[in-house]
């Protein structure tokens, strides 16, 4: 009577704290929604759903020729999807090195990876903005790209090594031992196992663009090279300008993007963790 008292109160005690932080996460996005639906532009609201609530907001990002929301929109996802797709297949094959070959200087490399992710990107952006200068690549997709892309690199590889370490090289003695060679080992063994932390990696990188404010606004110039994060700022930064409502709008939309990318890649996270059970 007593375990089966003990139990109940630890499975309450853990529904408790999850529900704690389901309110603490969605209180706030519900007041977002709330303020996207007031008709003004006041950020205030004194209901959590206005009795005049509208969806012109919304109509207004799409359809306002004033608005430049639809070229940010586009201009974010080209961003995230160069990034999802560079990121996941540089960090792929350098996981794969890192952890399958012994070479000189690898362990130093890896200790070199930790060490640079103990200091802030702002350190750097100095530097990043003289480099970006001296190689013409300001004020262009193509610099904002290699940024992310090379900037998250030491991370994401960490990451990724160290999933592939707990991979049993078992397997890849007995696919040499069939005639497969390093490339088949990696495309046809350990990257199917390593589908859950890829996944995890590309939903990371692909959300980034989507977040990040202060590493376009040191790199674009021209407005019609300005990401959502960029573009939803100056709603509310420009000179008299304070339309509180539509940026919530906007700030709304950009949840569909990401939710879709980890739907698709759930089904890729947990296939992987099947495999890997069937295989292990």
């Amino acid at each position: 009577m007593k375990h089966s008292l003990k139990s109940a109160l630890e499975v309450s005690g853990i529904y408790i704290v999850i529900l704690f932080m389901f309110v603490i996460i969605l209180y706030p996005l519900l007041w977002a929604f709330s303020i996207s639906l007031n008709p003004g532009t006041s950020m205030f609201s004194l209901k959590m759903f206005p009795d005049n609530w509208s969806l012109e907001h919304y109509k207004t990002l799409f359809t306002d020729p004033n608005s430049d929301y639809v070229l940010w929109y586009k201009n974010t996802l080209i961003v995230a999807t160069a990034i999802c797709v560079f990121s996941v297949a540089l960090v792929s094959i350098l996981a794969y090195i890192f952890s399958r070959f012994r070479f000189v200087g690898r362990k130093n490399t890896i200790y070199l990876f930790l060490l640079l992710q103990m200091f802030p990107v702002l350190m750097g952006m100095v530097a990043i903005y003289l480099l970006l200068n001296l190689v013409n690549l300001l004020d262009t997709f193509t610099g904002l790209i290699l940024l992310y892309v090379f900037g998250g690199l030491p991370m994401n590889v960490f990451l990724v090594k160290g999933y592939l370490d707990t991979i049993p090289r078992d397997l890849d003695e007995s696919a040499k031992m069939d005639g497969a060679g390093y490339m088949t080992i990696f495309f046809r063994i350990l990257l199917p196992l390593a589908r859950p932390i890829i996944a995890v990696v590309a939903l990371f990188t692909f959300m980034a663009p989507f977040f990040d404010f202060l590493t376009p606004r040191i790199i674009f110039r021209d407005p019609e090279n300005f990401t959502l994060a960029l573009g939803l700022y100056n709603l509310i930064n420009d000179k008299f300008a304070n339309n509180f409502t539509l940026f919530a709008a906007g700030t709304m939309m950009i949840a569909i993007p990401i939710a879709t990318v980890f739907l698709i890649l759930q089904r890729f996270l947990i296939s992987g963790l099947a495999d890997g059970a069937t295989k292990g």
